[in-house]
């Protein structure tokens, strides 16, 4: 176990997001969203590649196809990696001002996503899964969609709604993809929650924008652990490495003053071993 963060991959990413560890190929997937890309990087080789997703892109997760499905800032694509080919599932739902931010799998490969929408004190961005008859709504009412995640029994969902600084839980079914009885998990005051992920263990890790910092939560919504961050601007986190106990953590870099950028690694991916470990994450499933 360690304590202090160290820099796994040094990037310049303007808004580092979204990584999604691939167990079976031991590659970490992230975004880059105002930058348009999508990236692949291999701790153990240290190769790593991008693919200019033509667009702002929010969200990408690997297929048990060997493709990749991307939420984009217009809509939700498949893409194959060999050719670049995008296919369209859907467009992105609500206004025009409306793209896909986070989007995750549950543990049979289902696609969760929510939207962000240019006017963030309106309340109009959405939450709903994603499959090749298109975008089902869960509910909306959301300032800023982001982080998601489930516990490992499966019975609990987490969404994250940073315009009001919330992480909220839902009851999850996971054979019917349907939440109930929602309710506040935690809170914010100074900062924004981010992007997360859920441990072996049932802890709630949530990377908070704007406070320097990873926090992990019990079930019952209590902190267990804060783990000052070098960035300001830490956007989310997965786990991943061979045994899964590594947390990677992405990082923004858009909005920093020359100072700020000089000095810290803002916009790299940033790694911990915390002394818990993760869950596989599922291909998704179309």
């Amino acid at each position: 176990m360690t304590d202090v963060f160290e820099v796994a991959l040094r990037a310049t990413d303007t808004l580092g997001e979204g990584p999604w560890w691939d167990h079976s190929r031991r590659e970490l997937w992230r975004v880059d969203i105002l930058g348009g890309r999508a990236h692949r990087w291999s701790p153990d080789t240290g190769q790593a590649d991008a693919w200019n997703m033509g667009e702002d892109v929010g969200f990408v997760v690997p297929t048990v196809h060997g493709t990749l499905v991307a939420g984009r800032r217009s809509d939700a694509i498949v893409m194959d990696l060999e050719t670049g080919a995008m296919t369209q599932i859907t467009q992105t739902p609500g206004s025009t001002s409306a793209r896909f931010n986070d989007g995750k799998t549950d543990r049979i490969g289902r696609i969760w996503a929510g939207t962000i929408v240019d006017d963030q004190t309106n309340p109009r961005a959405v939450f709903g899964s994603v499959d090749h008859s298109g975008f089902t709504e869960a509910f909306d009412g959301l300032l800023i969609s982001n982080g998601l995640g489930w516990s490992p029994d499966d019975q609990t969902m987490y969404v994250t709604d940073s315009g009001v600084q919330t992480i909220w839980a839902f009851d999850y079914d996971l054979v019917r993809g349907h939440l109930s009885n929602r309710r506040v998990f935690a809170t914010d005051d100074d900062c924004a929650p981010d992007g997360l992920t859920v441990d072996a263990e049932g802890g709630v890790w949530s990377a908070k924008w704007g406070g320097s910092r990873v926090v992990r939560y019990e079930p019952d919504g209590s902190v267990s652990a804060v783990f000052e961050a070098p960035v300001s601007r830490p956007t989310s986190c997965a786990f991943g490495g061979p045994e899964l106990d590594t947390l990677y953590v992405t990082s923004a870099s858009v909005g920093l003053d020359d100072r700020e950028l000089a000095q810290t690694p803002a916009g790299s991916v940033l790694a911990i071993q915390p002394g818990v470990c993760g869950l596989p994450e599922a291909l998704a499933v179309l």
